[in-house]
């Protein structure tokens, strides 16, 4: 059985779809698209994607599945600047609790990422449960004790109980992966950037769990066992989420760029 069925009326032998493969899955026959090696196939969609005549089809990546970009505004290079710039890391939330329909929608895009061969692997934990994310501080705060470091972490939440770890954020979602999965780390970083640059656009902030991450991310940490995580899963990435409490009507610079065109000699 093919993967793909071409619409001979409707092909013009273009040859997009054979060129645009990254897998080689086809040739360009006489009649147009051929599959030759489609075992090959990643479901990346190019092939369906790329089609200016709506001819092919492929079972992994249906057409029907498929939405029409012709349409779609294009942001031009200075808006683009400006969306990308205005991101920012935010440690200060309003403790007012965020839809599950937001949240939903915020993994939904960060699951539209690019990754590596199209491996995907990524499932996302959404913990909005406060109780739930205050034990999870509890147990990260008791580890860096145990092991005498953070203490800049450890000390304001002892003397002033303040959440140094999470800071008060009302949601955590999680990047998870089968634990022999390896790529799992890099997938999860650039599913929760997309993440991050979506959220501004609901209305919410973001901020990297760096320090939760550094003890939820180890094996056999006790965060699995308190978000259930099952015993074949690991931790990959940990972004808080929540209204921001502050707004900033600036863009802050950054360091002076530094490139260099590198050529052969």
């Amino acid at each position: 059985m093919n993967l793909t069925t071409v619409d001979r009326e409707k092909c013009i032998k273009c040859g997009l779809c054979v060129n645009e493969c990254p897998e080689q899955v086809f040739k360009l026959g006489t009649n147009g698209p051929e599959e030759i090696c489609p075992e090959n196939c990643i479901a990346c969609g190019h092939c369906v994607a790329i089609c200016p005549r709506e001819a092919m089809d492929n079972i992994k990546t249906p057409l029907s599945n498929q939405i029409s970009s012709k349409n779609f505004p294009k942001l031009t290079p200075e808006e683009a600047e400006n969306f990308i710039r205005s991101r920012r890391s935010i440690r200060s939330y309003k403790t007012t609790p965020v839809p599950r329909e937001k949240l939903i929608d915020l993994v939904n895009i960060a699951h539209y990422a690019p990754n590596g061969h199209n491996l995907q692997g990524i499932s996302y934990g959404i913990i909005n449960d406060r109780s739930l994310l205050d034990n999870a501080v509890k147990l990260v705060i008791e580890e860096f004790e145990k092991n005498n470091v953070s203490s800049e972490f450890t000390k304001p939440y002892r003397e002033k109980g303040l959440d140094t770890i999470l800071r008060g954020a009302p949601a955590l979602i999680l990047a998870i992966a089968d634990a022999d999965f390896a790529r799992g780390r890099e997938n999860s970083i650039i599913s929760l950037t997309y993440l991050e640059l979506y959220a501004p656009t609901l209305g919410l902030a973001s901020c990297w769990a760096g320090m939760f991450e550094r003890f939820a991310t180890k094996d056999n940490s006790p965060v699995l066992e308190l978000f259930n995580i099952p015993k074949d899963k690991k931790i990959t990435g940990a972004v808080m989420v929540g209204y921001p409490k502050h707004s900033y009507p600036r863009l802050v610079d950054k360091n002076p760029l530094n490139f260099t065109f590198i050529n052969e000699q």
